[in-house]
């Protein structure tokens, strides 16, 4: 947040001891240290509750889209129709083929009509 160095430090250290006098300091340095420590731990929670609200609109938003696409027992509904329409028209196929392979068979010369044309 700040670039502080090393000799910015040592700067202030020294203003604070002219200023101060080194009989208060090491309490006004205890001091500033509770209220800096304060502050940051009122930043972390203001933070840390900001992220939370931010996290929670999300997830509102995230319901809301859900809501509105849809359903998944629609999505299943239509795949269950789609692979029931699929089944008839397999077993209608089927029962053609069947049908055809019978009428086909009925029409084939017996075996013995077969040995005779083959001599």
């Amino acid at each position: 947040m700040f670039d502080v160095g090393f000799f910015e430090l040592l700067l202030l250290g020294v203003v604070a001891l002219l200023v101060i006098g080194p009989e208060r300091l090491p309490k006004v340095a205890r001091t500033a240290g509770m209220w800096i420590g304060r502050g940051r731990r009122i930043l972390q929670s203001v933070k840390a509750d900001i992220e939370q609200e931010l996290r929670a609109e999300e997830l509102k938003r995230i319901l809301k889209e859900q809501a509105a696409s849809t359903p998944v027992h629609e999505i299943l509904e239509e795949g269950r129709s789609t692979l029931d329409e699929v089944k008839k028209e397999t077993e209608s196929v089927v029962k053609q083929a069947a049908d055809e392979a019978a009428s086909t068979t009925s029409t084939v010369p017996s075996g013995a009509d077969r040995t005779d044309d083959a001599r």
